[in-house]
Parts: structure tokens; C-alpha cells; sequence
């Protein structure tokens, strides 16, 4: 049996036995699909009955190097046993190689957050000369130019692209669309890769609207983009944890500390509370403590 006739059969099967929405069908769908990619991206030939604890393992540890968040990993690993629940349900394998995967430990943890230093250090990293250096260094640009989530940057569409005004539309959450401006270093390194390398490519049916492709002329996983993101900090030498996630985090926080309004990042994050903003952006201690010191009526009567 391969993976399609395989994840067709477990849609088939979460949609009609267990009578799931479309959206939990999909998320379970996603979680299969992470894997498969991880095995396309290492070039790890197996079927989905023929995989083993190992490769499950190996798997699972390689997401978690590349930063996905270990709520993420979580909900992975769960898709997975699910998956495997319904191929033995089936009597498709007699044993079960995800019995022994554990999840991670979740905690409330905030991310690390990048210098405008590093991140131009891992910008530079990007080496142009490679068949999808331009595409990477887009996709970089984009991550920090406009603070999206990896799920919007993979579903970025042309037809959602006004580099002429400066602004993209993406869907986000919920499907909620939200405008959010670009600079120009995102356009130019956009328009490059468009114009003189996506050109190129031999575009599958379907995916004619994505922004950024892979070999195969398909849109880019949220794998992928790990994988981009983990292996450009490493040869920059940045020692940080830093995934997708990081760059939305610092586009937040740079633009906080530089003095920007919260609601507006709010409506640039596509966040339903303002609350979640103000979690969300890390203010530097320091700066927290001068504007205590310098604002707060107690100190004001002490220093006079």
C-alpha cells in the first residue's frame, strides 16, 4: 500500500466512520502530510506499512530541531497515532510503530527573538548562487517583512500580491483576510525569484496561484520552511532557537520597540484580542524598567 491509497483511506474513514468536520479531517490530514514530507525531503523510500519506531523517532526529532512548537509536536504525534490507530483497525499492520513515541512536555515558553543583526546575518547566509537561493531569500524577507505565519507564507497567492501599492492579502485564522504591507526588500527579492525562477519551474496542476514552489512545481509544506528557516541560522552561526515563528515574533517586537501603536500591530498579527498582542511582543526588560523609572508617579516625587 502507498501513503495515498493509505491517507485516502483514513480520510475516508475520519470522515464517515468517525464523522469528523472538515477542519479536524484536515488538521489530521496535515499531520500525515508533515511526515511524508519529512521522508521526501531525506529521501527515505518506505511505505506506510513498512515504517518502523525508528523513522517515527527520527522524525519527531528532526521537527523538534527545527523549532516546531512542542504544542505542535504534540498535536503530530497525535495525528500519527490516529493514523496508525485506523491501519490497525483495518488489519492493514499487525503492529503498531507509534506505541512507543512519547509526546513532548508542554509549557508556556516564549520564543527567542532575533537582533535586526542576526537577522540580516541569516539573510546573508542565503547563498544566492543555488537553484532556490532567490526563493529562500524571499522567503526570509517575507517572514520578516510582514510577520505571517508559516501556513499564510505557504498559501500566498499571486493573485494576493500588489507590489505596486505594497501590500499583500493573506487569509489567516479562521479564514479571516487581512492587508498587510510589505517593504521593498521583500518585493525585490520576490520579483526576482518570479520573474527569472519560478518561471522555470514546471508547475503542477493547481498550484499555479502559490507564491513560492517546490522542485516538483507544488506549493511549500510548513516542513519546508522549518527546514529553510533551521538551516540558514545554522550557517549563520546563530545560536538561538530560531524557526518561522521566530521572525514573527521579532517583526512584533521590533516594531513595538520602535514605538509602533499595539492596535495596529494587532491588526497586522490578525489577532482577535489585543491581549494576545501583548503577550505576544517581547518589550526588552530594560526598556520596561526606564519607562517605569521615568513615568511612574512614585519615582517622579523621589527623584525631585
Amino acid at each position: 500500500m502507498d501513503w495515498d491509497s493509505a491517507i485516502y483511506g483514513f480520510e475516508s474513514y475520519l470522515m464517515l466512520e468517525r464523522s469528523l468536520s472538515k477542519n479536524s479531517i484536515d488538521a489530521y490530514l496535515r499531520d500525515i502530510s508533515k511526515l511524508v514530507e519529512y521522508l521526501d525531503i531525506h529521501e527515505i523510500e518506505v511505505s506506510p506499512i513498512d515504517i518502523n519506531f525508528k523513522i517515527l523517532k527520527e522524525f519527531i526529532l528532526w521537527i523538534n530541531t527545527l523549532g516546531v512548537a512542542q504544542r505542535s509536536q504534540a498535536r503530530i504525534i497525535s495525528g500519527i497515532r490516529a493514523f496508525y490507530k485506523y491501519l490497525m483497525m483495518e488489519d492493514i499492520i499487525d503492529d503498531d510503530p507509534t506505541e512507543l513515541l512519547e509526546g513532548p512536555k508542554i509549557g508556556r515558553k516564549i520564543p527567542d527573538v532575533l537582533s535586526y543583526n542576526e537577522i540580516e546575518m541569516i539573510l546573508e547566509a542565503v547563498d544566492l548562487s543555488t537553484k532556490f537561493g532567490h526563493r529562500n531569500r524571499a522567503i526570509i524577507e517575507t517572514l520578516y517583512a510582514c510577520g505571517l505565519r508559516v501556513s499564510e507564507l505557504i498559501n500566498l497567492k499571486l493573485s494576493n500580491y500588489f507590489p505596486d501599492i505594497g501590500f499583500v492579502k493573506v487569509i489567516g485564522k479562521n479564514n479571516k483576510e487581512r492587508i498587510i504591507p510589505i517593504g521593498a526588500d521583500a518585493i525585490k527579492y520576490i520579483d526576482i525569484y518570479i520573474k527569472n525562477h519560478r518561471s522555470k519551474v514546471n508547475i503542477k496542476k493547481g498550484n499555479e496561484d502559490y507564491v513560492f514552489l517546490n522542485r516538483r512545481g507544488k506549493n511549500l509544506g510548513r516542513i519546508m520552511i522549518f527546514h529553510i528557516v533551521k538551516e540558514l541560522a545554522e550557517i549563520a552561526g546563530i545560536k538561538k532557537n530560531v524557526s518561522p515563528h521566530t521572525f514573527r515574533h521579532s517583526f512584533a517586537t521590533h516594531l513595538v520597540e520602535g514605538g509602533a501603536d499595539l492596535r495596529a500591530v494587532q491588526e497586522m498579527l490578525g489577532h482577535e484580542s489585543i491581549l494576545t498582542t501583548e503577550i505576544y511582543t517581547h518589550l526588552d526588560t530594560n526598556y520596561l524598567k526606564k519607562t517605569i523609572l521615568a513615568f511612574h508617579p512614585r519615582n517622579k516625587k523621589n527623584t525631585k
